[in-house]
């Protein structure tokens, strides 16, 4: 279900750049920022990232009782758009900030009626841009351990976490290759 929710949000965000850019590659990246070793997460530059940084239980929400079931359960996601652009260009970088901002000030509700890619299984996303203080950023960037680079977090509310429809995520192959001696 997460998986699925951000991913939806990612290919959406790509497909309004394209149109927005009349670009041909997707700049949005469905990814963490480092790998264990320290090195950066995604090869290459000029993209902005989207990672998930924190789950939280929505506890703002009715709780129904249906005996012997586990009632499901509300979360929350809350993703890091990040602006991994070369020094050299900063302004770049935030520019597709901007482009991110204004997506989903224009676009914060996404439903299977003006979103036909959200899976069957999630109701609704609802995304709400998030502020923090310098202590907080500073805390968010040492705990990914990463420097800091132009940025902005969103809380993404309400996934419905159904134990019933998860299913294993599989890569779909897209050739088979073989090594022939040489």
């Amino acid at each position: 279900m997460i998986y699925e929710a951000l991913s939806c949000l990612t290919s959406e965000m790509n497909d309004y750049l394209k149109l927005k850019l009349s670009a041909t590659e997707d700049k949005i990246v469905l990814s963490g920022l480092v790998n264990p070793d320290g090195s950066m997460a995604v090869q290459g530059e000029n993209k902005v990232l989207l990672t998930l940084v924190n789950l939280e239980k929505e506890t703002a929400t009715r709780k129904t009782t249906i005996p012997n079931k586990a009632t499901d359960m509300n979360i929350n996601m809350y993703v890091l758009f990040s602006a991994y652009f070369g020094s050299s260009n900063y302004a770049e970088a935030l520019r597709f900030l901007s482009f991110v901002v204004g997506f989903l000030q224009q676009k914060n509700v996404f439903t299977r009626t003006n979103t036909p890619r959200l899976d069957k299984n999630i109701q609704k996303l609802i995304v709400e841009m998030e502020s923090l203080t310098s202590e907080r950023l500073n805390n968010l960037w040492g705990t990914l351990g990463a420097k800091y680079i132009p940025s902005v977090l969103y809380k993404v509310r309400m996934l419905t976490y159904d134990e019933a429809v998860l299913r294993e995520f599989r890569p779909e192959i897209t050739g088979v290759g073989v090594n022939e001696p040489s």
